[in-house]
């Protein structure tokens, strides 16, 4: 099984920063990919960000920039199978819960998706 591990959210006024943080552990034999989502009150879940084991990043409409850059960023360290994403110029319309996910190969050829327990975001004055 794989855990992951979730820190970073909190209460943020407009306009403000966090960084979130996710820790992959467990019977881990190669990560496919890491990212996170978040579902807002009455909302489905969505994507935010992902980024795989190359490096490769892939973001929501609503928080890249298609003239700057973005608003949020996904990072990682695929040494110690960890990912985060550091949110800036936040707007009340951020706030949800946060999941980090992972998609991983356990064996050799068994791959699944996981999925940590969530982390709150509220963006408020």
């Amino acid at each position: 099984q794989v855990q992951l591990v979730e820190s970073g959210g909190g209460l943020v006024q407009p306009g403000g920063s966090l960084r979130l943080s996710c820790a992959a552990s467990g019977t881990i034999f190669r990560i496919i990919e890491m990212g996170w989502y978040r579902r807002a009150p009455g909302k489905q879940r969505e994507l935010v960000a992902t980024r795989n084991a190359g490096g490769g990043t892939n973001y929501a409409d609503s928080v890249k920039g298609r003239f700057s850059i973005g608003r949020f960023s996904i990072s990682g360290d695929n040494a110690n199978n960890t990912v985060y994403l550091q949110m800036n110029s936040l707007k009340p319309e951020d706030t949800a819960v946060y999941y980090c996910n992972t998609r991983a190969y356990t064996t050799h050829n068994l791959w699944d998706d996981y999925w940590g327990q969530g982390t709150q975001v509220t963006v408020s004055s």
